[in-house]
Parts: structure tokens; sequence; C-alpha cells
């Protein structure tokens, strides 16, 4: 698959998020959950549509870079440790 296509692929999340209503209104982990809603609902509507796993690494590689990009940890604190 060209990298062209996924490349679209991202444009449409980043496009997604961010004509979401709220989006202008939350925090980095919301914004990090949108992302992660709307690379779910591509993986899961378009995946036949591209060779095995090429969609799947491409978002996971879009999602780590989301993350990094607005300094979220890989693994979030959820304060159940002593």
């Amino acid at each position: 698959m060209p990298i062209r296509d996924l490349a679209e692929v991202g444009a449409r999340l980043e496009e997604t998020v961010r004509n979401h209503p709220d989006g202008a209104l939350c925090d980095a982990r919301r914004l990090y959950q949108s992302y992660e809603m709307v690379a779910i609902a591509i993986l899961d509507s378009e995946f036949t549509n591209y060779p095995p796993d090429e969609l799947r690494a491409y978002l996971a590689h879009f999602l780590e870079s989301k993350r990094h990009d607005l300094s979220l940890s890989a693994f979030p604190d959820t304060g159940d440790q002593p």
C-alpha cells in the first residue's frame, strides 16, 4: 500500500479529532483518548483495505507519536500502587 494512502488515514484521523465539538476543551489525556477512539474506528472499518497488520502498525505508531507530542506516559499512573 502506498505511503500516501496511510498518510491520508493520518490526516483523516487528525481532522476528525480536531473537528470534534469538545476537542478544544480537552486536557491532554482526553485528547489522546479521542485519537485512540477514532483510530480504533478506522482500524475496524478499513482493515480489509490494507495488507495484514499494515494499518494496525501505522495507527500504533501514530498513537505513540501523539502520546509523545502530548507528553503522556506510556502507562498512565492509576494510583493503585502503594
